[in-house]
């Protein structure tokens, strides 16, 4: 084991895309990796078969109803992030190597068994993180296979790494989740450590092919709360033309022990959730473009 001392990280640091390395906004207990088969395989079989798409890291995965799409949802939580959101209430997924290796044969067998369950609720499979696009090729297995099993698709992302989604991965996606975690570049950075505009374009072209998009923005008092960031938010979303809602999620203090166990420091240590009068006035501002707001 190394006896590297942990090095405290201060804010959101912008770190390099070179090995894919979950943030997010609301509180759940997942099953880990409970009931999935982990691959054994030596170090460089499975960076083959990674590359091919065949075998991801996972950090999780649960059952959910009417959380991360439509119906009932089997979401697998994909380990790895490029963005470093100052809320995350994961930062333990942050890294790629925190994650467990799982086929994508062995996940989609999982969403064969409950596909009777998707077909009466409306459900379907739900691919989340950390950030899906830190691994393209897995993603793009479990897409094809879930849509030839007639299983909806979504995915859940930041579109930071949109470029990542090929259009062939985008024909199989039903639903995009995405989270657009401001509108205002500086405060973007500022939340994430990363630029805003590839998160723009993403969207822009997921409405341009005509794929259903749900939206999220995450509401943190003295961050992403400003009048203008939200007005901003809001004209960029109402922009889309197939957006269908629009969730605003209020700022919750959750993950914040988890920052300290990993030597992380924490900058919201002190913000509260967003009062009621808040979180009313940012959804008005949405609904003042004709967006169907929860």
């Amino acid at each position: 084991m190394s006896s590297t001392p942990i090095v405290a990280e201060v804010g959101a640091p912008v770190i390099e895309l070179g090995l894919p390395v979950v943030g997010g906004s609301h509180h759940r207990s997942s099953a880990g990796t409970a009931g999935l088969e982990v691959s054994d395989a030596q170090r460089s079989e499975k960076l083959a078969q990674m590359r091919a798409g065949e075998l991801g890291s996972l950090h999780s995965w649960e059952l959910v109803t009417a959380v991360d799409g439509p119906g009932t949802r089997l979401t697998t939580f994909l380990a790895g992030c490029p963005l470093r959101c100052l809320y995350c209430h994961n930062p333990d997924t942050m890294e790629m190597r925190r994650g467990e290796p799982v086929l994508a044969s062995e996940l989609l067998r999982r969403v064969e068994r409950y596909a009777g369950v998707f077909a009466v609720t409306g459900g379907g499979l739900t691919i989340s993180g950390g950030e899906p696009l830190m691994q393209p090729a897995f993603v793009a297995r479990l897409l094809r296979g879930a849509t030839e099993l007639g299983v909806h698709t979504a995915i859940d992302t930041s579109g930071y790494l949109g470029a990542h989604c090929s259009d062939e991965m985008l024909a199989d996606i039903d639903l995009v989740l995405l989270d657009v975690k401001s509108g205002i570049p500086e405060t973007y950075r500022r939340t994430t450590g990363r630029d805003l505009q590839p998160t723009l374009d993403f969207g822009r072209r997921v409405a341009a092919s005509g794929t259903e998009i749900w939206i999220r923005f995450v509401l943190v008092p003295g961050l992403t709360d400003a009048p203008e960031n939200v007005d901003a938010v809001a004209d960029y979303v109402a922009s889309l033309s197939t957006v269908s809602r629009v969730e605003v999620l209020p700022f919750h203090q959750m993950g914040r022990d988890k920052w300290a166990s990993l030597g992380m420091t924490y900058e919201l240590e002190d913000t509260s959730p967003p009062a009621p009068e808040l979180v009313a006035r940012v959804r008005q501002q949405f609904r003042d473009r004709g967006l169907t707001v929860y």
